[in-house]
């Protein structure tokens, strides 16, 4: 996983329970005092043992606390890649686009970096389904993420999983409305 995760995930660790949780965290995962550069890949093990022990330690599910992480880090991802947002895009805008925009860029800059394939149908202008395919099956990250982009323009979103790879699936529908 791309180490941007993991300074996230610190980042989110710190703001929801003090800085001296990530030192903390880092302990009760067996990972000593391990450190995340940003432009390293790290195995993906880590990340969802990190965040296994984050969820347990809170008392959080581990879906829930993927899309908290999702939405908190919507912020920082939205400054990070500002230069290949339309400034005419609103929240689907930029979920449709998301992969042939910014997930490429990434794979060019990034050869080592694997972020989700995301294929995405426009249905109507109020509407945008997504098929999320990861090994790491960590679609609750785009649930969030969608809610992020959707608080980032004002606007809020519905959304709806008809299908999930936790639940057997090849790949995760996840389908976004505008709720506006």
């Amino acid at each position: 996983m791309h180490g941007i995760i993991f300074l996230e995930l610190k980042k989110y660790v710190g703001s929801r329970w003090g800085t001296p949780a990530w030192s903390t965290l880092l302990a009760d995962a067996g990972l000593g005092s391990r450190a995340y550069l940003p432009v390293q890949e790290y195995p993906d093990d880590e990340a969802v043992l990190l965040m296994g022990t984050v969820a347990k330690t809170t008392g959080q599910t581990f879906p829930t606390l993927l899309e908290d992480f999702g939405e908190f880090i919507v912020p920082d991802l939205l400054q990070v890649y500002r230069s290949l947002i339309h400034a005419n895009w609103r929240t689907l805008d930029l979920i449709e686009n998301t992969e042939k925009m910014i997930h490429r860029i990434v794979r060019l800059r990034n050869p080592g970096a694997r972020p989700p394939q995301l294929v995405t149908e426009r249905r109507n202008p109020s509407q945008v389904a997504i098929h999320y395919r990861s090994t790491r099956r960590m679609c609750g990250i785009a649930k969030g993420m969608a809610r992020g982009v959707a608080k980032h323009y004002g606007e809020r979103i519905a959304i709806h999983e008809p299908q999930c790879m936790h639940s057997g699936a090849a790949e995760c529908l996840i389908e976004l409305r505008l709720a506006n």
